[in-house]
């Protein structure tokens, strides 16, 4: 039987209320474990090493500790970290489970020790282990979830997401920008492509549907037709006679709201197979080496493809210099080898938020650090200056826009909201 997200959740919140609301953590004094939670078995290992990589970089680059003081009593600590990088896919499934998922977050709150978890890389992942982890209140810092109904009220159904929020306070931070201004972005670029007709396809899951009703709603209010919109069966092994009735129809570009997990090279294989020639374009999902590879390096220097991504790609920090041009040579220096996945930054942007909430707590307590990275204004780091808002979101709002060129994803432009046209 295929159980969904909202019986899981339900499920999620058992587990939490048997765990046990509230209470006293102490594990060794001067020792502060911070996980991530991510799918490091599947087609996302590629994006989630670097991930990894960026965090384990801002752990070491701040000699594996933090120095602070307790507000309340003016001691000065140093707290030793420790990082652990727990795998929320299995084997059998390829990519990321509800089962595990759950098992991760429980297994945080149950380590006295852990006080940060990073995570998750899939939304829809984030729906399960915040309201376990918000119980505990654990500070979750995400570097890659950009669905807007798990911070803001009104874009999911009438219970998001205070259902993520049991005790009624924020515990969930994200350094990336939301899916609203990146569908914002991409309508206005598939405008600035010459697109005056689209056909909208989705992978029928909470990211990807979410990506698809703000595309099709901004594509709307530029006056862009959307021939037709449907989702896709991700278990199905091709959808050639899909494209061949989108082809009929003659759109100037065909976007798919989804990622590489959910079938992504497929469909730009079997659009190329049926004789399509407008432009695919997608959202971060597909913002990845692997996408590449599963469709074929060949077919994308005889096809367009373009695909936004939620923030700075390596291209453009290093050509922007400054921090981010120096995480890039930090990054190469101690891997030898720059960032292949954009979301590397987004993890060493999420550790630095991680040992800075740690510092502005001064204390080992879970809802100090909660509370001290809700507080974080202003912050220098890798992506700009920016801050997080009531709601946990980052006031970061570039994105970038990138193609495919001998193989490899190669940044095309910075991307801007337009804001003539309304939210």
């Amino acid at each position: 039987m295929r159980i969904t997200v909202p019986l899981l959740l339900v499920v999620g919140f058992a587990v939490a209320g048997l765990l046990g609301g509230r209470r006293e953590v102490v594990g060794t004094p001067n020792l502060i474990r911070i996980v991530s939670s991510l799918p490091r078995t599947g087609s996302a290992r590629g994006q989630t090493d670097s991930i990894v990589n960026g965090i384990r970089l801002a752990i070491t680059n701040a000699g594996n500790r933090v120095e602070t003081t307790d507000p309340d009593t003016g001691e000065k600590r140093v707290f030793r970290i420790d990082y652990q990088d727990l795998d929320d896919a299995t084997a059998a499934a390829g990519t990321w489970t509800i089962e595990q998922e759950i098992a991760n977050a429980n297994q945080a709150r149950s380590d006295p020790d852990v006080m940060v978890y990073v995570g998750t890389y899939n939304s829809g992942a984030a729906k399960v282990s915040m309201p376990i982890l918000n119980r505990a209140r654990m500070l979750i810092v995400s570097p890659a979830n950009t669905a807007e109904a798990l911070t803001k009220p009104g874009t999911g159904d009438r219970h998001e997401p205070m259902c993520f929020r049991p005790t009624g306070e924020v515990n969930f931070v994200r350094v990336v920008p939301t899916d609203d201004l990146q569908s914002h972005v991409a309508a206005l670029w598939a405008r600035d492509l010459g697109a005056r007709r689209i056909y909208l396809l989705d992978d029928n899951e909470f990211y990807g549907k979410g990506i698809a009703a703000g595309f099709r709603r901004n594509c709307e209010k530029l006056g862009i037709a959307v021939l037709g919109h449907e989702s896709i069966d991700t278990r199905a092994q091709e959808f050639t006679a899909l494209m061949v009735k989108i082809k009929a129809l003659n759109p100037d570009l065909l976007y798919f709201a989804g990622m590489t997990e959910t079938k992504g090279g497929q469909v730009f294989k079997d659009m190329i197979k049926a004789g399509l020639t407008c432009p695919m374009m997608a959202p971060d999902g597909c913002h990845q080496q692997a996408m590449i590879d599963s469709a074929g390096a060949d077919l994308f220097e005889k096809h367009k493809f373009y695909v936004t991504f939620g923030g700075l790609t390596v291209d453009s920090l290093r050509e922007r210099g400054g921090r981010g041009g120096e995480f890039v040579r930090k990054y190469a220096a101690r891997y030898g080898t720059e960032p292949t996945g954009a979301y590397a930054v987004y993890g060493y942007e999420a550790g630095l938020v991680a040992l800075e909430a740690i510092r502005l707590a001064g204390k080992k307590d879970r809802d100090a650090i909660r509370r001290a990275a809700l507080g974080i204004r202003d912050f220098d780091g890798a992506t700009g200056t920016w801050s997080f808002d009531a709601n946990g979101d980052t006031t970061n709002q570039t994105m970038s826009g990138s193609t495919v060129k001998n193989g490899q994803l190669k940044f095309v432009k910075l991307l801007k909201r337009d804001t003539t046209i309304g939210p």
